[in-house]
């Protein structure tokens, strides 16, 4: 099985096996926008650098494969290469969408599924369930290898790390440690991955503290 894009990966990460989503929805929806654009660092499509980002290659046409398999990382591609500058721009632009776009690109594959019941009688509840929870598995199992020394972890692993720091999903690695040094070795880890890798996760960092403390002002 093709492994899932970065974004994906982190959306099922931040869900319980009900469908609950485990971290406020603006702090979500700024991981996956930021996860998007890290996966576009590491494939070499947009440079970033002192805080800055811009399109590294001109934009292919929408009708490639490889931009079609996933229309949200190809959208935050082309705001990118439209409106280059301050990387804190597209990301935030992008958030407000990430997560719809990318719980549907989920259920289109088969990730997910859709379900509707009534409650007690009251209006339909829709769920987006797992359909196999092999997928969350397979998207946790390189952070988990990576924190264990089991595996010596890639850019793209070091990425995940910083990401579940950042948005405070280190126990849903399962991992037999304090939440607190888990956290930091999640982050120490994304720190060594690579300079794009370490400048990005801390740019989503910042930007979910920034939404954290605006829902309390």
């Amino acid at each position: 099985m093709n492994r899932l894009p970065l974004h994906q990966d982190l959306y099922l990460i931040a869900h319980d096996q009900s469908g609950k989503l485990l971290v406020h929805p603006a702090s979500m929806g700024l991981g996956l926008a930021g996860a998007a654009m890290l996966e576009l660092a590491l494939a070499g499509r947009v440079a970033v650098a002192r805080g800055r980002v811009a399109a590294s290659v001109p934009s292919r046409p929408a009708a490639d494969p490889a931009d079609a398999a996933d229309d949200f990382s190809g959208d935050l591609l082309a705001l990118v290469t439209r409106e280059p500058g301050d990387v804190r721009t597209p990301v935030k632009k992008a958030a407000g969408a990430a997560y719809e776009r990318t719980r549907e690109a989920l259920v289109a594959a088969g990730v997910l599924r859709r379900t509707t019941k009534r409650v007690m009688g009251l209006l339909p509840t829709t769920r987006y369930l797992i359909a196999d929870i092999a997928s969350v598995v397979r998207a946790s199992s390189g952070a988990r290898s990576a924190v264990e020394g089991w595996r010596q972890p890639d850019a793209r692993c070091a990425a995940l790390c910083g990401l579940v720091a950042a948005l405070r999903l280190e126990e849903e690695l399962y991992l037999d440690q304090p939440s607190g040094r888990l956290a930091a070795r999640l982050r120490e880890i994304a720190r060594e991955g690579s300079r794009e890798v370490a400048e990005l996760v801390g740019v989503v960092e910042t930007l979910v503290g920034e939404a954290a403390v605006a829902v309390y002002r």
